[in-house]
């Protein structure tokens, strides 16, 4: 059976859909942090427009009439008519989140949201008609050029306009209205591109009744002068080439006389000057933002963009994982068997190269920018923060950074629940933070860095802060802890992660109910993740989320200790080292220090902490690896052996085994066995994890 080629281009529509509505949600990002400039202001209306066009083109009337109403204040601000603010902003970011909602249920055949009140706020602020239309186009002798001629007499002579240019004719045909689009936009948007001769060509026998008001009668002749491509003028018309008949040919580069008779002839043919002419003696029209001009919509050159089905590539990833499984194979027998000469070394080792190469562009095809999961997030501060009544920014930080596309899809869950967390518990009141000495709009910080191998991602807020007396009374209260336990702040601040754990009074639309912090660590550990937080009384708290770059290969150390054998994550490994006796420092009946350059770090026997090995001490190994802990501090894990470095397939424990600490993963080694992979930070607990000054070991 074939694929139905209309549902391939429905699907396209929507997946560029996602690409528009990102690009809007930038434009109008920027234009909330301030930025009101002519190109981000196009940006915005040139992704409504162009959702619109292509809803008009599926027959999807509803998201074209949202769209079109949003279009037409945007025009607005594209024309001068309306200045940037920040309330503007913030109106037209509620109105993305609706215009979002409104292609989701496009697309899914869901329930479409409610927006009357948000758009007649929004029409409100330029004066426009609370319906799917324009104000009615006044054709008055100064703004346009009328010509009643008969339909076949359209044609534009060049000397009766004069110069050198571009000569378009623009004949709407059935359709065009009922699409939702406007001659009145087209024309507009071709004055920006320079200067403009417009007549339009009027039958006599035109009625103007409502009936008639679909009914595509009007015919356009327009001269355009200036430094204009014909690929920009075809952009202009990309969306509207289907329901128009439109010629563009070369024609003068100069404008005829641009002065209007002082009466109006029986037949007039009056000029409708573009925004760079001379308007002598003519009434000055609204003012525009200069130099504004449509966005392309071809991309750069040389940046071409190829849509593919995520199975495709999740099938390849999977492939390449088999690859370099079989390569280590490979190697592995070639060695046993005893089979090594230069000639089969060789090739080993570029096929080695080959399979990283290959698998290194896989995992770049795979990565993601979290910038798409970050303005989801802005939605949901925006929300929260009209529930609670607080005033609440989002700032974002680090949106380039790139994570592997699974991990950013489970990522966006416990993120939803630590932004409403954040504006719920976090963010004081207007009133207490101007009490406190604060501005009365509180701040969210998400950040997104690399560090140690792993991404992090954080979610700050300049609020009160945790009240670690109160969480231990709660805690006390509903019988999570012992009424005599004396917890420090950090294990008081983990009771945050409890089941059951809320410090909410009463039960609201955000929280009250015991659930959402215990979801989101469980949430982020089933990704081979860690969350911590910190927090000063007073100045804000920071929860942060460690996650590793990718869920399908890594490069590691294969290690042994007791006989078994480990992988540890190579970018978690900052040296390695001889184990000295004397560099050892006891600490209570079983801890251990190691003193190295300078400093105390815990140290773990591998194999004893893992229960291979009895924790005498007598039969461990002499090699150390100093791996690296999310907090900045370190580990020092001993080793009996250090056997290869390879790439390495991570596969998953499953759900049967549940979170085995200091256990991330598992992988296949070239000889067909099976090999834990570790997560060194997860071997100690936390309050071991910063350096010792050598003087707190003294006496």
């Amino acid at each position: 059976m074939g694929t139905d080629p209309m549902a391939e281009i429905r699907a396209g529509f929507f997946a560029e859909c996602e690409d528009l509505l990102q690009s809007l949600q930038d434009a109008l990002s920027a234009m909330d942090e301030g930025a009101g400039d002519a190109e981000t202001v196009n940006t915005a209306f040139r992704a409504v427009h162009s959702i619109k066009g292509g809803a008009a083109a599926f027959g999807l009337e509803r998201l074209v009439g949202f769209s079109h109403r949003c279009e037409t204040v945007l025009d607005d601000l594209r024309t001068g008519r309306l200045a940037p603010s920040r309330e503007v902003a913030s109106l037209f970011l509620q109105a993305a989140d609706l215009l979002a909602d409104h292609v989701r249920a496009a697309q899914e055949g869901g329930e479409v949201p409610a927006g009357e009140t948000l758009l007649a706020r929004i029409e409100a602020l330029t004066g426009a008609q609370p319906v799917n239309a324009e104000p009615p186009i006044d054709f008055s002798p100064s703004l346009i050029a009328l010509d009643f001629a008969s339909e076949d007499d359209c044609s534009a002579d060049a000397a009766e306009i004069g110069g050198r240019g571009w000569l378009i004719r623009l004949a709407p045909r059935e359709g065009l209205y009922r699409s939702g689009n406007e001659a009145l936009h087209l024309l507009r948007a071709l004055t920006t591109l320079g200067r403009t001769g417009i007549r339009c060509k009027v039958p006599p026998d035109l009625a103007l009744t409502e009936d008639a008001a679909e009914v595509p009668r009007l015919v356009w002749t327009i001269h355009l002068v200036g430094d204009v491509e014909r690929a920009e003028i075809d952009d202009l018309f990309d969306f509207v080439e289907d329901v128009c008949d439109i010629t563009i040919e070369p024609g003068p580069a100069e404008l005829a006389s641009e002065r209007l008779p002082p009466e109006p002839p029986p037949a007039p043919v009056l000029a409708f000057p573009g925004p760079h002419h001379d308007r002598s003696g003519l009434p000055e029209p609204p003012s525009s933002a200069a130099g504004l001009r449509p966005e392309p919509a071809a991309p750069e050159p040389g940046a071409v963009t190829l849509r593919v089905d995520l199975e495709k590539i999740d099938r390849l990833v999977n492939l390449v994982g088999e690859l370099v499984i079989n390569q280590a194979m490979l190697s592995q027998s070639v060695g046993a068997a005893g089979l090594a000469n230069p000639e089969v070394t060789t090739g080993l080792e570029a096929f080695m190269t080959l399979t990283r190469d290959l698998q290194d562009s896989v995992m770049s095809v795979r990565a993601q920018p979290v910038r798409p999961l970050f303005q989801r997030m802005a939605r949901i501060v925006r929300e929260a923060s009209a529930a609670t009544g607080k005033s609440v920014r989002l700032r974002t930080e680090g949106e380039g950074t790139e994570v592997d596309r699974t991990v950013i899809e489970r990522l966006a869950d416990p993120l939803t629940h630590m932004i409403r967390n954040a504006v719920d518990h976090g963010i004081e009141t207007p009133e207490a933070r101007c009490a406190a000495g604060k501005p009365s709009q509180g701040v969210i910080t998400l950040s997104a860095f690399h560090r140690s191998g792993r991404i992090i991602i954080e979610v700050a807020d300049d609020g009160a802060g945790i009240d670690h007396a109160k969480v231990q009374r709660v805690a006390t209260a509903r019988g999570l802890v012992a009424p005599d336990a004396a917890l420090s702040e950090a294990e008081i601040s983990n009771l945050l992660f409890l089941p059951g754990f809320s410090t909410a009074g009463s039960v609201s639309a955000l929280s009250g109910r015991g659930v959402g912090m215990d979801v989101v660590k469980s949430a982020i550990a089933a990704i081979g993740g860690r969350i911590s937080v910190s927090s000063l009384r007073g100045q804000g708290t920071t929860l942060s989320v460690s996650l590793p770059l990718t869920l399908a290969v890594l490069d590691g150390m294969v290690i042994g200790a007791a006989g078994q054998t480990f992988v540890v994550p190579l970018s978690g490994i900052l040296e390695t080292a001889a184990l000295a006796p004397e560099a050892i420092r006891r600490v209570g009946p079983r801890g251990e220090l190691l003193q190295i350059r300078g400093e105390v770090v815990p140290l773990v026997d591998l194999a004893s902490h893992l229960g291979f090995r009895a924790p005498d001490g007598n039969a461990r190994g002499g090699i150390v690896l100093l791996t690296a802990r999310d907090d900045g501090g370190r580990i020092a894990l001993v080793v009996d052996t250090i056997m290869e470095q390879r790439q390495v397939v991570i596969k998953g424990l499953g759900a049967l085994l549940g979170p085995v600490p200091g256990v991330a993963a598992a992988t296949i080694l070239g000889d067909g066995k099976i090999a834990l992979i570790l997560d060194p930070a997860d071997l100690a607990p936390a309050a071991r994890s910063g350096p010792v000054p050598p003087t707190a070991l003294a006496g």
